[in-house]
C-alpha cells in the first residue's frame, strides 16, 4: 500500500516539472510589441505605428493607427514592410492630412473621419516633411522635424504580451 502512495507523488512531482518547464518555454517564446506616434494638428488627434511580432524571431506585423477622439479610431495593417528595418517619412500637404513614404509605397491618412488610402503612384507634391518613423537604439521612434535638429519624440515599448 505504502508503495502506492508514492508512486502517485511521484507522478505528481513530474507533471509538476512539466509544466514549470512549459510555462517557462511559453515566456522565452514571446515577440515584441514596438510603438512610436505623434499628435496631429489637434491633440485629440494622434497618428501611431505599431509592430508586433507574435514569437521571438517571428515576423513583424505593421499597424497605423489614426485616431480623432472620441469621434473615430481605426488600425491599417501596412503589408510589405521590411522585416528588420523602419523607415517612413511623414509629410503633412494640409492640416489634418498626413502622407506616408517607405520606398515605393505610399500612404495618405485623414484625421477628420479617420481615412486611409494606399496610393498607386506617389503624389506629384507630398507636402512638408514634419519626421519620420525610424528604428533606433532598437527601438521604433518618430523623429520630428525641428528648424535646428531632430527631436525624438513619442517612442513607447511596451511590455511583451504572450498571446
Amino acid at each position: 500500500m505504502g508503495a502506492l502512495m508514492f508512486s502517485g507523488t511521484r507522478t505528481r512531482d513530474g507533471l509538476a516539472r512539466l509544466a514549470i518547464l512549459l510555462s517557462t518555454l511559453l515566456v522565452v517564446a514571446c515577440g515584441d510589441t514596438q510603438m512610436a506616434f505623434f499628435s496631429g494638428d489637434d491633440r485629440a488627434q494622434t497618428v501611431s505605428l505599431v509592430r508586433e511580432q507574435a514569437w521571438f524571431g517571428g515576423p513583424w506585423q505593421t499597424t497605423l493607427i489614426v485616431a480623432n477622439s472620441p469621434k473615430c479610431q481605426r488600425r491599417y495593417s501596412l503589408e510589405g514592410l521590411s522585416a528588420d528595418e523602419l523607415g517612413m517619412d511623414v509629410y503633412r500637404p494640409e492640416p489634418s492630412v498626413f502622407i506616408f513614404n517607405t520606398g515605393k509605397r505610399w500612404y495618405v491618412t485623414e484625421l477628420q473621419n479617420c481615412g486611409f488610402q494606399t496610393y498607386k503612384k506617389p503624389p506629384p507634391e507630398p507636402g512638408e516633411i514634419i519626421g519620420n518613423f525610424r528604428m533606433q537604439d532598437g527601438n521604433s521612434r518618430f523623429l520630428a522635424k525641428n528648424s535646428t535638429n531632430t527631436v525624438a519624440r513619442g517612442a513607447v515599448r511596451p511590455p511583451a504580451i504572450s498571446r
